[in-house]
């Protein structure tokens, strides 16, 4: 029997992909910040990993929405700045 792959749905483009394939996002006492494992505790949102939807993820102020409290600019930064230096 086959295992079953969980998916998930990305917060900024709304594709629906194996969990695998995106980079969750998490919101916890420590404060948001991305997860690349997967494992850490707290609310997650995930998101692809792509140039595009992290430009969407500030742009449209998504995580405001995903975790139903307001986000500063500096999180954002913070995350996109976490993504693009994991990238190189």
């Amino acid at each position: 029997m086959e295992k079953k792959v969980p998916m998930r749905t990305c917060i900024a483009c709304r594709a629906l992909k194996p969990k695998k394939e995106l980079i969750r996002i998490v919101k916890s006492e420590e404060g948001v910040f991305l997860d690349r494992t997967g494992r850490k505790n707290g609310r997650g949102a995930y998101i692809c990993d792509d140039e595009k939807c992290i430009a969407k993820l500030k742009k449209g102020k998504l995580l405001n929405r995903a975790f139903s409290m307001p986000i500063d600019d500096a999180t954002y930064d913070r995350i996109a700045e976490d993504f693009f230096g994991e990238q190189k």
